[in-house]
């Protein structure tokens, strides 16, 4: 996955809408009510960015956001889609490349972690925890473990194709509910989609030491 999804960015979206019709754009839009005016953001795992165009509709100005995704063609097409006058910084590199010097106000993981072994995962988690700032945000959207026959068919086929052409090193869901209890979050909001195979989340860490 060392290019992430450089394989079927072409098609991504298409195909996504084809599968899931709107349902996973409406899990991660449901999260952006939660941003506020002038939020800093990091947005891992974007994709293709229509999610800029969702932000800029919301906020015409005054948001900073770094934008990391592991496809560099994924980032050029988000690259194209309006921002406003919201200054966004693109970064075409795994999240493990990417050092941070500041503080987010908010970090949103739209279906990044699925991507992820358990342990992968975590490491990844630790790293970015350390950059939400004081009284900041984590908004998380993933698919869910279900019981449903289909849901679970589903989640095999799709990992099976995004193994064959982006390499994807997993076959399941990591327990990204064990790493935000670790790290001490509470979560502030929570809506499913499809039936529960959905999950957006909006944590917030209960401490007073950061």
């Amino acid at each position: 996955m060392d290019k992430g999804y450089d394989n079927v960015s072409a098609f991504y979206d298409r195909l996504s809408r084809l599968v899931f019709g709107r349902q996973l754009e409406e899990a991660q839009q449901w999260l952006l009510s939660f941003i506020p005016a002038n939020a800093t953001i990091l947005i891992v795992g974007g994709g293709s960015g229509w999610i800029i165009d969702a932000l800029s509709g919301q906020f015409l100005s005054g948001l900073n956001i770094t934008y990391v995704d592991a496809s560099p063609k994924m980032i050029a097409i988000a690259q194209k889609r309006f921002a406003g006058e919201n200054t966004i910084r693109f970064i075409a590199e795994p999240i493990e490349n990417v050092s941070f010097q500041e503080k987010f106000d908010i970090i949103l993981t739209p279906f990044f972690f699925d991507n992820f072994t358990d342990a992968r995962a975590a490491s990844i988690f630790s790293s970015l925890h350390k950059v939400l700032g004081k009284d900041g945000l984590w908004l998380y959207t993933d698919f869910q473990r279900s019981a449903s026959l289909k849901h679970r068919l589903l989640l095999k086929a799709m990992y099976y194709f995004f193994s064959v052409l982006c390499n994807i090193r997993t076959r399941k869901l990591p327990d990204m509910a064990v790493c935000f209890e670790a790290g001490n979050y509470v979560k502030v909001e929570e809506c499913s989609f499809m039936n529960g195979f959905v999950s957006s989340l909006v944590y917030m860490v209960y401490t007073n030491d950061r």
